[in-house]
């Protein structure tokens, strides 16, 4: 209804101080809930959300790889994941987002820039019993190894929710345990700075994971790709995955983190603020600067 306060969820054309879209893509505000806070929910939460249950079926005691950990996506996925019970996360991260990682529930921060992440899961992940079977023509014979916490090879996780694209979705698959899930959702390796690197995006492009069916029946895994932007069409579906959200965000168990909040003016500001990843949480554009900082710059 008209004065109603709404949530949009579109694909363009949101940076502007009007905006028409239609009534199937508003969401009405749950109580006590600010503007920003919106703004930071439904892409974000969303995404996470569909990623972690629809596709991953994250259940207690398992354990999650989140890349890009401090940012929306990642702080959305964390939130989610400590609403399972015993769920172990690790995200990876520059280590000045540590302190912060490991207060929102991160078991095991890793900085990528100076340890292979995937190197730091496999010190860390449990190791366990294992039985493999050799196939024979007429019967399958197991041998199993009696020895208590031996394992030949590292477990992993359950789940690895891949933005990065190119040779870190292949190491992502390999440290999944058996019946573990792979979800890609974004190819952020593409992006090698202020200007293109054509080479760059070309190796990376190159080194795109690839796996035929019969290599994924061999292995007991699967992969799954999932883009938001191409659920236009799934009215009814996304409309009950925000029901869900709205209720978590009013019982306390999930809050959109915010970074920062930047005026329209500042686009370049903000942008700049996600490229040189130094956010943790939302960075969010308004029409207009926020009323604080406007009093603080005409003082």
């Amino acid at each position: 209804q008209v004065g109603d306060k709404v949530m949009v969820l579109a694909r363009s054309g949101l940076w502007q101080e009007v905006v028409n879209v239609p009534a199937s893509q508003t969401f009405l505000m749950p109580e006590g809930m600010s503007f920003e806070e919106a703004a930071a929910l439904l892409v974000n939460y969303i995404t996470a959300y569909m990623i972690l249950f629809d596709f991953g079926n994250l259940r207690p005691n398992q354990s999650v790889l989140i890349h890009m950990a401090a940012g929306g996506v990642g702080t959305a996925a964390i939130q989610l994941c400590k609403t399972v019970d015993n769920v172990t996360i690790f995200g990876t991260a520059s280590a000045s987002k540590h302190d912060s990682l490991k207060e929102s529930g991160v078991a095991h921060p890793i900085d990528y820039r100076t340890m292979d992440y995937a190197e730091e899961v496999r010190k860390i992940s449990p190791k366990g019993t294992v039985c493999w079977g050799l196939l024979q023509p007429s019967r399958i014979s197991l041998r199993r190894e009696e020895t208590p916490g031996y394992c030949p090879f590292p477990l992993g996780v359950d789940i690895v929710l891949d933005p990065l694209g190119g040779a870190d979705t292949s190491k992502a698959f390999n440290l999944l345990k058996p019946m573990g899930k792979l979800i890609t959702y974004g190819v952020a390796n593409l992006l090698t700075g202020q200007r293109k690197n054509l080479m760059a995006m070309a190796k990376t492009w190159w080194n795109q994971f690839s796996i035929n069916a019969l290599q994924l029946l061999h292995h007991n895994k699967a992969v799954c790709g999932y883009h938001l932007g191409y659920m236009d069409e799934e009215v009814e579906l996304i409309r009950g995955v925000v029901a869900k959200l709205v209720s978590l965000y009013s019982q306390g168990k999930i809050k959109p983190k915010i970074d920062s909040v930047w005026p329209f003016d500042q686009v370049a500001d903000a942008m700049r603020q996600m490229q040189e990843k130094k956010n943790v949480g939302k960075v969010i554009l308004v029409p207009e600067a926020p009323k604080e900082e406007s009093k603080k710059e005409e003082n």
